[in-house]
């Protein structure tokens, strides 16, 4: 490769409230970095700006939740975009070797990497599911189709991600992939997984894991109504009704279903059919997230 990663890719860190996580991992970037800071109130971000002069920083008046990256990647002055939580970092080389993979296959919007858990090492579940995913394997580059990913393990090209329309307020934050992941394949881009792109998270401790699969669950419904076709979205109604987490979801879901109607887009049915492959093969598999 003619160029490094630093000269390819800009990694945009989103943060709210990240604290010594925040400033800890910071350290770990390589190359430009644009933190997007959700309206923190916890100090992270002045520290961060007094230890990494380097690192740019934009300070949001409001937390815009995931759609903050969309202001970090248009900003960025590089065809290629790592994202990266106030919890995550690239393992050296990843970036290397993801843009060697954009280089290479001009086809590819967004390259998923292999997440390594912190502080033991232990792997992501989601990578098994990646690497065993009923989609075609692509050995000439080292990994395999996928319908999804999770963003802060995830390098994007810039253009494609745009061209998409980026990340949207009406789901805002937790499986906000998802819906991103069905217009670049409906755009005809392709996203594969490649184990040896390698990305580390050291998650803090969620306080109330119940209302997080509230909120993903409530997120599943906006996308379906955005993306999904009908049968689908009754199918993801029903499901949702048979639980109480699943109806305080549906609660939750109301207020922005006027929203997620106005942008309703189906996806291309070559598109629907690979992901009811892959929910037929493993359920309603992270992968979706």
């Amino acid at each position: 490769m003619d160029e490094s990663a630093q000269d390819l890719v800009t990694t945009v860190v989103i943060s709210h409230n990240g604290g010594e996580s925040l400033i800890e991992s910071m350290a770990r970037h390589r190359g430009a970095v644009i933190l997007v800071d959700n309206a923190s109130t916890d100090g992270a971000p002045d520290a961060v700006a007094e230890r990494y002069p380097d690192v740019r920083i934009v300070r949001l008046g409001s937390n815009l939740g995931a759609p903050a990256r969309n202001i970090g990647v248009s900003m960025a002055g590089t065809p290629y975009v790592a994202f990266a939580d106030d919890d995550s970092w690239w393992a050296p080389g990843a970036l290397d070797r993801a843009s060697e993979v954009f280089q290479a296959y001009p086809d590819v919007a967004a390259v998923a990497g292999r997440v390594v858990i912190e502080p033991d090492g232990r792997p992501d579940p989601i990578c098994a599911l990646m690497a065993d995913s009923p989609l075609p394997a692509r050995p000439d580059v080292g990994g395999r189709a996928i319908a999804g990913f999770l963003c802060f393990a995830t390098v994007v090209r810039r253009d494609a991600f745009l061209g998409a329309g980026g990340f949207d307020d009406v789901v805002f934050f937790a499986g906000e992939e998802e819906r991103l992941a069905i217009d670049l394949l409906s755009q005809g881009w392709e996203l594969l997984y490649i184990p040896d792109v390698v990305a580390h998270h050291q998650p803090t401790a969620v306080r109330d894991r119940s209302r997080r699969r509230r909120l993903e669950e409530r997120n599943r419904l906006l996308t379906a109504v955005m993306r999904r076709p009908w049968p689908v979205v009754i199918r993801t109604v029903g499901q949702a009704l048979r639980e109480a987490e699943g109806r305080g979801a549906l609660v939750d879901a109301l207020p922005r279903l006027p929203r997620a109607w106005r942008c309703r887009r189906p996806s291309s049915p070559l598109v629907e059919r690979r992901r009811t492959e892959l929910e037929r093969s493993s359920g309603q598999s992270a992968e979706s997230r």
